[in-house]
């Protein structure tokens, strides 16, 4: 049977069909086997699995993995190794699931023990850790049987492929992972840190995958917080390495998972950004990533060519993520990538790509671009940028709509000249639609794209978003439980009670309502910042000429005004002094009765002492007030 099935698929999947496994798995179990006849039953079972992902299939639904993780308790090294062997080829098959390895609760530490035994034993058992650890359930489990204080000192062993695995441990275990990664700044591996055999694996001269993995650890330790990033072994190590990768030299998943990688090192980092931005000319070196592989690709594996060919969309997403990593913070970064031969037609197509993975690039590196407000003034106007993402906006994915509508957030600022046009594309009802999602990322987006729509925005335009939304909606954002939501909501009404014709007619309409909802917040239990918003937007109605009104005449309202104008906050106090600024104004009607009103209440005296208040802001916006009665 051995000889039949090594290197022939078919006769492996003949055997397969004929039973051979429940037979070789019995004579694997059975005790009354010698065990050369074990061994031989786990090695043909090995070869089995060397086949498709069809036999995989079919040898895990044939419980092949308890059977063999059974076969590591005999004591037989070569036996082990055969099972080992089989369980590695099983586990690295993306169709088995991972979570088998830790149903039982003693396998983890049974593996642990039998690390050592041989070169055999060290490389496969590593790579079935490094393939099985997935979650952060599965780093915590293999980090409290010792992996680390295990592993490490496979890192200096003299075979390669042990070192190689063991350092991919190393990088899955560290993956956002704080705990794993400051317990290996501090782990020594025959008196040298761990993070300087790390760096001594990144050299030239090492296998480009050895490179890249070691990379990837110190990036991972980086992010977690165990290295500073601008320690020398991240600036003058990590960073080129990666970029390194990035160059046409290297094979399409060496140049893919540099790019990748080198985004996710640099995403928080500006100084790191700038850095990059000036190493080997990187960001002309990723518009290669687009016309990679061309038709004249020299080539010569047709093999190759074809597997490139169906891969080259994950350059395409690689290069977006890393163009947004590297312009989310520097304007003068952004303008180099902007300037880039044809840089943003290449987004607009990546807009419309069919892989939603390149759609999700393509719009992040957008809303990375979309910060910049010279961006926002010419190349986003140049190439109507709006209409593919409004395009996008109709049926995405949540994580492709909050990117989306966030860059749309962006092209709403006044001085984006996009704002007409994409008024003009009907998206009011489209982001009212949006506040009404069950993801706060999304409401978020929604109402303050609409919020950066009302400002200083026609009469016209008001009346439609508060029909749009509808008084419903907006008073149910006003209390929902997401502070950012709550916020932008507020920012919305300023926005519309903007302007004295604006205030009055949204008032005489919805006047009531929008008292209540100030009334609720100002009682409420919320942030400073929720409250002194609230109270701007109470200033924007007192500024109003009939809305006032609604002010005088609520004498609760009045009395909360006054609370806030004794407040310990300053800029509570400074917000409740200009509502009562706005109420007492002498050129306008009624101004005299407004005033004896409030003097009455005694507001005077408390002008009068925030005159002396210690804040020069609001000592000044209190002697404001006051010449209004001297006048």
């Amino acid at each position: 049977m051995k000889n039949a099935v090594i290197g022939n698929n078919k006769q492996k999947a003949n055997l397969i069909v004929l039973g051979a496994v429940p037979r070789l798995l019995y004579l694997l179990q059975q005790s009354s086997s010698s065990l050369e006849l074990r061994t031989e039953c786990a090695v043909v079972l090995g070869s089995l699995a060397m086949g498709t992902e069809n036999n995989i299939k079919s040898l895990v639904d044939c419980h092949i993995i308890p059977a063999l993780l059974q076969g590591l308790l005999c004591s037989d090294l070569i036996f082990i190794e055969a099972c080992l062997r089989c369980l590695r080829t099983v586990f690295i098959s993306p169709v088995t699931p991972v979570q088998l390895l830790y149903t039982d609760p003693t396998v983890i530490p049974h593996l642990m023990s039998l690390l050592s035994r041989s070169r055999h034993t060290k490389e496969y058992i590593t790579q079935i850790f490094a393939h099985c650890c997935k979650t952060p359930e599965h780093q915590t489990v293999l980090f409290n049987h010792s992996a680390i204080q295990n592993i490490a000192p496979l890192l200096i062993s003299p075979s390669d492929k042990v070192r190689m695995q063991a350092l991919k441990c190393f990088s899955v275990l560290a993956y956002e992972n704080t705990q794993v990664s400051m317990t290996l700044v501090n782990v020594l591996v025959d008196g040298e840190q761990l993070s300087q055999v790390f760096v001594r694996m990144m050299q030239r001269d090492k296998p480009i995958e050895m490179q890249l993995t070691a990379a990837k650890c110190l990036t991972y330790m980086c992010r977690a917080g165990a290295i500073r990033t601008d320690d020398n072994c991240i600036i003058l190590k990590t960073l080129p390495c990666l970029v390194r990768m990035c160059s046409k030299e290297r094979l399409l998943e060496e140049r893919v998972e540099g790019a990748e990688t080198l985004a996710y090192l640099m995403e928080p980092d500006v100084e790191l950004q700038r850095i990059a931005s000036f190493t080997d000319h990187l960001v002309s070196m990723l518009a290669d990533y687009f016309k990679y592989p061309s038709s004249v690709s020299a080539i010569t594996d047709i093999k190759r060519l074809d597997h490139d060919l169906k891969h080259a969309h994950e350059l395409r997403q690689a290069a977006f993520k890393l163009y947004a990593s590297l312009g989310s913070n520097d304007e003068d970064i952004r303008k180099k990538i902007t300037e880039t031969e044809n840089m943003m037609d290449r987004i607009v197509s990546g807009l419309s790509e069919s892989s939603i993975k390149v759609r999700l690039a393509a719009v992040r590196c957008l809303h990375s671009l979309s910060r910049s407000v010279q961006q926002l003034r010419t190349s986003f106007h140049d190439h109507a940028v709006w209409k593919p993402l409004m395009k996008l906006l109709q049926n995405a994915p949540d994580e492709v709509l909050v990117m989306a509508s966030s860059t749309l957030c962006n092209l709403l600022l006044e001085f984006s000249p996009s704002k007409e046009p994409i008024l003009d594309s009907g998206v009011i009802e489209l982001l009212c639609s949006l506040t009404q999602s069950d993801s706060p990322a999304l409401r978020v987006n929604g109402i303050w794209a609409l919020m950066n729509m009302a400002f200083q925005a026609d009469q016209k335009v008001k009346v439609e978003i508060v029909r749009a939304l509808g008084t419903e909606q907006l008073f149910r954002l006003l209390s929902d439980p997401d502070t950012n939501v709550l916020m932008k909501t507020l920012g919305l009404l300023r926005n519309l009670l903007s302007t004295r014709p604006h205030i009055d007619q949204i008032m005489s309409s919805h006047g009531k309502q929008i008292m209540q909802a100030v009334t609720l917040i100002l009682e409420g239990e919320h942030s400073i910042e929720v409250k002194e918003q609230t109270l701007c937007i109470l200033a924007n109605i007192a500024d109003g000429n009939t809305a006032k009104e609604l002010i005088m005449t609520n004498d609760d309202m009045l009395q909360k005004i006054k609370y806030y104008m004794g407040h310990s906050n300053v800029k509570l106090q400074l917000a409740a002094t200009f509502c009562i600024s706005n109420l007492i104004w002498n050129e306008e009607d009624g101004s005299q009765e407004r005033q004896d009103k409030l003097k009455d209440m005694g507001f005077v005296d408390i002008l009068h002492k925030l005159t002396q208040a210690s804040d020069p802001n609001l000592c000044d916006r209190a002697k404001t007030a006051m010449q209004q009665y001297l006048a």
